[in-house]
């Protein structure tokens, strides 16, 4: 199957991982010779239930008997794309009340920033430096990082890029301006978390100007900062609240989130002002209900920032300059990319999962489903600790 995958399936790096996947199940991944795999990524932060989560996969399998795909999105009524959007709704500020739901979280920034041109009748869009948010053309051009741009350029224009947590940049936000993309917790960048009240100034200026505040929680969002949504920890609330990852509960899903005046001004004026077929899938936003009705009604969002404490407690080594995030999005960094290397490579080895972060080469990503025990935590932290103490030993 390696050989195979190598061959007929396009890859995105030079050396990808190739692990061989043969089946999955709470925190732990299996490969073809059944080994298994403590998971401290969870998908990128995708399954917050874990793997083959019984609600979730109940949800599944109930839509499937009644059907799956019906219409293009938009044109039928249907109860789990319904009752999800509803259910948001109730968790999010009144004025977040409906939901457009998309294939991705890519498509959801797409939507967000047609949106706020739509809305202000103003072109330009400012975006942070070191900023991830998806890889097609739209949010490839509010991508602060040129090396991964410059290959597919021109972009889309009228995009301008300030420092994340620079108050002094604020000001670059004008009556110009149509909106303002940020992550709420900078992802690739390092998990770099905003502080001073960054967020409340944004959107105060944003207010200002009459821009649109547009905030990605495609990563903190889904209860892995202990909030639903990361904003909440902040005093800050988005006009535009873009989702993904995590709210389908293992499926591919996206979705932004504003008011119904701002919603509304895509129903015409254009007609079909963004469309897609298979966004909001019953099939797809069944498993979605169930993983966000599973997380509001249990005590994962509470028990998120105990794990982080746990992790905070464990992961302490000379090797180990500091733990950025918050939550269960959190990243150890390292003194060098060499270093955080060999960590991830050698813990695959000793059968625990993590991974790199986009933009900063000395990150040690760790992200593991809501729902991991804190006995699996010790235990991950073990491995990570003892590969730490063999490189700190090796290089005396």
């Amino acid at each position: 199957m390696k050989q195979d995958f190598l061959t007929y399936q396009a890859q995105t790096s030079p050396h990808p991982l190739a692990m061989e996947v043969s089946h999955a199940n709470g925190s732990y991944i299996y490969d073809s010779n059944n080994k298994e795999y403590l998971d401290f990524v969870a998908g990128v932060s995708a399954t917050p239930l874990g793997h083959n989560h019984p609600r979730v996969i109940n949800a599944i399998k109930t839509q499937l008997d009644k059907y799956m795909h019906v219409m293009v999105y938009g044109e039928y009524a249907q109860n789990a794309p319904v009752e999800l959007c509803k259910l948001l709704a109730k968790h999010l500020p009144d004025n977040l009340n409906k939901t457009y739901l998309t294939n991705s979280g890519t498509e959801a920034i797409e939507g967000a920033l047609k949106l706020a041109r739509r809305a202000t009748s103003r072109s330009e869009i400012i975006a942070a430096n070191h900023a991830y948010h998806g890889n097609t053309m739209g949010s490839l051009s509010v991508m602060g990082y040129e090396e991964r741009k410059k290959a597919f350029r021109p972009l889309i224009p009228d995009v301008r890029f300030i420092n994340f947590n620079n108050e002094d940049d604020i000001q670059n936000i004008t009556t110009k301006t149509a909106g303002v993309i940020l992550e709420t917790i900078q992802g690739g960048a390092g998990f770099i978390e905003p502080k001073n009240g960054y967020l409340e100034k944004v959107k105060q200026r944003c207010n200002e100007v009459g821009a649109l505040l547009i905030l990605d929680e495609i990563q903190p969002g889904v209860g892995r900062t202990g909030k639903l949504f990361g904003f909440e920890n902040y005093n800050c609330v988005p006009d535009i609240l873009v989702i993904g990852k995590g709210l389908g509960g293992g499926m591919p899903i996206g979705a932004f989130t504003a008011s119904s005046e701002l919603m509304d001004l895509l129903q015409d004026n254009p007609k079909l002002g963004h469309i897609t077929t298979f966004g909001g899938h019953p099939v797809i936003a069944a498993s979605a209900l169930a993983t966000l009705q599973e997380i509001t009604e249990s005590h994962l969002m509470s028990q998120a920032l105990e794990k982080e404490q746990l992790f905070r407690n464990l992961l302490v080594h000379p090797l180990i300059s500091e733990v950025r995030g918050k939550g269960l999005m959190l990243a150890a960094i390292t003194p060098s990319a060499d270093v955080t290397n060999q960590v991830i490579l050698e813990s695959q080895d000793a059968g625990l999962i993590l991974f790199w972060l986009l933009f900063e080469p000395k990150a040690i990503r760790i992200t593991p489903p809501l729902t991991i025990s804190n006995e699996e935590i010790i235990k991950g932290c073990e491995i990570i600790i003892t590969i730490l103490n063999k490189i700190q030993a090796q290089s005396a």
